[in-house]
């Protein structure tokens, strides 16, 4: 299979992840059958993955491991949790991807891959104080179409 991302492209995610100081860890879960763009996105976070040695990134089936996909709250393939890793520890920030992030997907996948090496959301402190007083878990799904 042909590379996904031109040398240019590289580059540019080279440069953007030159800052990051912690490391991230990005865990795939794909299909053998029945997943159109399975190949393709594993093919993609692997070419990414070597651009920082910052991350780390491991291959999962749907099926075979599926008490691991339960875990976190993987139902589709292909699906990508991003997650922060301290030596061993793996902590989830409930990042996640159904299907191939292509497009403008995949600036979506590099900013939260920076967000998640960060360690810091972002938000604001009024927000931050907002959230925490939620009792009951919220979700939250963003979809976008291969188009």
């Amino acid at each position: 299979m042909a590379e996904l991302l031109n040398a240019d492209v590289v580059k540019q995610i080279e440069d953007a992840f030159a800052p990051m100081k912690e490391a991230v860890h990005i865990m795939y879960f794909g299909q053998k059958e029945n997943c159109d763009y399975c190949a393709d996105t594993q093919k993609l976070l692997e070419e990414v993955a070597v651009i920082s040695e910052k991350l780390s990134l491991e291959i999962y089936d749907l099926d075979k491991d599926a008490d691991l996909a339960k875990k976190f709250n993987v139902d589709k393939a292909p699906g990508i949790v991003i997650t922060a890793k301290d030596g061993k520890t793996i902590s989830d920030y409930g990042v996640r991807y159904a299907g191939i992030p292509s497009g403008h997907e995949f600036t979506s996948l590099i900013q939260d891959i920076l967000l998640v090496a960060g360690r810091d959301s972002g938000l604001m402190q009024e927000t931050r104080d907002f959230l925490k007083e939620l009792t009951e878990p919220v979700l939250l799904q963003v979809f976008a179409t291969p188009t």
